[in-house]
Order: structure tokens, then sequence, then C-alpha cells
């Protein structure tokens, strides 16, 4: 693929506090020869705020598609398009996708100025494990699809981080309560790094009481993080599991003997049959190599 001249520049802005952009952004956006915005309105006023005037092209989740195809002929020119969206990092619950997709596919120089991120900062204040996280974005503002994606979620075992309008924050709560248990801990992070910055830590039950009682809660940008599930402890009866295998490898093949030792003993049917044909195995089971969970017979 040839490469083109022009470059496109994934920019992170402020998600509050001006003094967050790094002075790379800043030599970045004014030296850009167009800048991609969400809200050119809210990204004029940024570049006001620190004495830099460019041209701006707004890009948002209603006119991407059809603005894309202008920036690459901009890029393919050989001009510098910088991406930004109105707080954080572009893509991320934000417009841009489109646009890098299409760039990095005609060959463009796609690169990153990375910065301030609500995702980030809310993991970083939450005191919940991260070492493992999922990003689930914004849920379905419907309630019937909204507790459906949190069932699905239910056995996650990563630590979950939502983006919600504050209108809805006190039924997804009370949603969360439902679907994944009202001792689950979990933190809500409104306004971070803005002046009236809060923090509410609790279990989910607690957070969805103070929701319906503090108006606060309904006010600003809101990210939200829950612990994921628990391991689940172990329900295999090891012994009915091996006593199954035994009489069972009498009279039948190994994938009969998995099957319903399996269902005896809360097994996986791959474990079983594992115990079914082992050279030692009882009943004088053959050896052969356990197959896939999904395959076993």
């Amino acid at each position: 693929m040839a490469r083109v001249n022009g470059r496109l520049q994934v920019i992170a802005t402020p998600i509050g506090n001006l003094a967050d952009l790094s002075e790379r952004a800043r030599t970045a956006l004014a030296q850009a020869d167009v800048i991609a915005a969400e809200d050119t309105r809210h990204t004029a006023s940024l570049l006001k705020a620190i004495g830099v005037s460019r041209p701006l092209v707004s890009l948002h989740e209603h006119n991407e598609s059809q603005r894309t195809a202008a920036l690459l002929a901009r890029l393919a020119a050989g001009e510098t398009v910088a991406l930004v969206s109105d707080a954080g990092m572009p893509l991320l619950s934000d417009p841009g996708f489109t646009l890098v997709r299409q760039a990095v596919r005609a060959g463009v120089a796609v690169s990153v100025v990375p910065g301030p991120s609500a995702i980030t900062a809310a993991l970083a204040v939450a005191a919940l494990p991260i070492d493992r996280f999922c990003f689930e974005g914004f849920l379905p503002a419907r309630e019937r699809e909204r507790r459906a994606r949190l069932a699905a979620l239910a056995a996650e075992r990563r630590t979950l981080v939502f983006f919600e309008a504050p209108h809805r924050i006190a039924a997804t709560l009370a949603d969360m309560t439902a679907q994944l248990g009202a001792e689950r801990e979990a933190v809500v992070t409104r306004e971070l790094t803005k002046t009236h910055e809060t923090i509410y830590r609790g279990t989910l039950g607690e957070l969805a009481r103070r929701a319906t009682s503090e108006a606060n809660f309904a006010r600003g940008e809101i990210t939200l993080v829950v612990r994921g599930a628990a391991a689940a402890e172990s329900a295999v009866d090891e012994p009915l599991l091996h006593r199954a295998v035994e009489l069972l490898s009498k009279e039948l093949p190994p994938g009969k003997v998995a099957a319903i030792a399996a269902q005896l003993s809360g097994a996986t049917r791959a474990a079983a049959y594992a115990l079914a044909t082992r050279g030692d195995a009882p009943g004088g089971a053959r050896k052969a190599p356990p197959p896939a969970e999904e395959d076993a017979p």
C-alpha cells in the first residue's frame, strides 16, 4: 500500500480542567491544517483559551460517514488533520472510528497525542481491582435492553467501566443492584477534574439509595466503575464424579460416560471425558485425547 504524505493526529483534550492539556497537544493543534471536532463551538472555545486559531470542521456521529471522504482527500493532498472530541480521547464513546479506519486503509499515517481520559481517571481513583477491566460505554437507554445487557455481564470477573447520563444514573444503579447484586462494590465519579468533582463509594445497593435521595447524583458528567463478579466456588462433587466414571465405564463408551457423569457431578464433559479415557481408568477404558468441551461426544 502506498503511503500518502498527510497525517491524521488523534488528540486527547481535557475532560474538565484546561490545565490538563499537554504542551504537545497544544502544539499539534496549532500546527494542524484543519481540526475535525465533535462540536466546533466547544473546540473553538478551547482554542481561544489556549491562544490558537485553526480551521474547524464538524465530525460527529450524525455526519462522520459523509465528512470522511473530504477529510481523506485533504490527507491525500498532504495536509495534517487533527481529530478531537469534546473531552478526553476521541473514539472512546465518541466519533472518529470511521475516519481513523478509512485513513489506515488509505495508507495515511495515524498518530496519537495521548492525554486525559475519564475511563483511566475513574479507574485510578476507584480503589477497585484494575489489573483487568473492560469498558462498556453507555448502557442502553431503554430499561428492558439495559437490564438484558447487565444480566449478560453478571458473571464478568473483570472490573466494569461505564459512562452514564445524569438523568439515568438512578435507574441504572437500581438495575445494576437487581442484576449484579446489591453487595457488589462500585464507585460513581462525577465531574472528574472539575470544581465539583465528587466520588461516591459503596455497594450498588447503597449507591442506588443515595442516587434517589441526593440531587447532586444527577448532575454533571458521570463515569461508573463496578467490581467484577467473584470467582464462583467449585460445585463439582469429585467423589461422585470418580464413582460414576468407575461404574459407567464398565458398560458404556467414554463419550456416554462423560455425558452422564458430568450431569451427575457438576463437572464439565471435557473433565469427565479426560477421567474416563485415562489409561488407568476404571473398567479398562481406552486412552484417548480429551475433546474440546463443545466437541465432547
